[in-house]
């Protein structure tokens, strides 16, 4: 860890890239000054394909003085700009200044734009064509890579269109959820639920709660064990939005359908996280987007 919190890279680095400049210039200077040994006809003796031979002429001035240029140059920028190890440059530019300095001025620019859109409300902004055509944009900007461009997810990304909500539909739920992000945690029960033919039952008892296809008699047997579950998928298996526990009667499945899929679940557990977006999108912006995934859900703006 030494290498790390010491300045032995920040002082190697400056070293190489000084000494590497100076270097450049000793060779320019001694190849100005060195003569070849040259035949009388100022040819050093090499010749290829029979009649090419090598000459010994200088260097053309206006190259020498280019390759200067460029020395003096990357001095310049060297003092300028970060790139003598740890040194920050007379400037004291950075990426992270530079994006941090593009996006105040990006958001002083839509400010005016963004100020008519907070004092709306959900329901008029899904009426409103500017605002769902700003929130498509910033949906496919920062939402898309898990839920699709068209909002309906996939295995492990929620469907946003199908009005089934695991944090709750209203809008502060949805807006809570993109502000501050949510993790859902199932944990492996196959040790509180039995062996694992009584896994196998459970799983079967919960495809029968969506009338999905499942074996009537093991689901019978599995609707005991399914005790352990009902702390946070209720007694009835319908969920629960404060735990972010999927309701298991609807018939959707974000992790895979089936006894094997249920099973595994029952196995292994899951954890599935949704990145906090405050930190990347306004307030103003966070806003816009929450009243287009719910419209996208087709369901009324003002909540399930």
């Amino acid at each position: 860890m030494s290498d790390f919190t010491s300045n032995f890279w920040s002082v190697f680095i400056s070293a190489a890239t000084i000494i590497g400049i100076i270097a450049c210039l000793v060779l320019l200077w001694v190849s100005g000054k060195t003569r070849a040994m040259t035949a009388q006809d100022n040819t050093t003796g090499h010749v290829w394909d029979g009649d090419l031979r090598e000459m010994n002429n200088p260097l053309p001035r206006w190259w020498v003085w280019l390759f200067i240029i460029t020395v003096v140059f990357s001095l310049i920028y060297l003092f300028m700009y970060p790139g003598l190890g740890a040194s920050p440059g007379q400037l004291e530019w950075s990426q992270k200044g530079q994006y941090e300095a593009e996006m105040a001025r990006g958001e002083k620019e839509t400010a005016p734009m963004y100020a008519r859109f907070v004092a709306m409300s959900p329901q008029d902004m899904a009426r409103d064509s500017q605002a769902m055509g700003i929130g498509e944009r910033l949906f496919l900007n920062n939402c898309a890579q898990c839920h699709g461009s068209d909002a309906r997810g996939g295995k492990g990304f929620p469907n946003l269109s199908d009005g089934d909500w695991l944090w709750g539909g209203a809008p502060e739920q949805i807006k809570e959820t993109l502000t501050k992000g949510r993790v859902g945690n199932m944990p492996p029960m196959a040790a509180a639920v039995g062996t694992p033919d009584d896994v196998k039952n459970v799983a079967h008892y919960v495809l029968s709660l969506s009338n999905s296809p499942h074996d009537t008699l093991r689901a019978q047997l599995g609707k005991a064990k399914f005790g352990a579950c009902a702390a946070c998928h209720g007694a009835d298996g319908r969920g629960n939005i404060a735990l972010g526990a999927p309701n298991l009667s609807d018939n959707i499945w974000l992790h895979g359908y089936g006894e094997n899929a249920i099973v595994a679940m029952i196995n292994n557990g899951k954890v599935n996280q949704m990145p906090a977006q405050e930190g990347k999108l306004s307030e103003a912006q966070i806003h816009v987007l929450t009243a287009y995934v719910m419209s996208r859900a087709g369901a009324p703006v003002a909540g399930n």
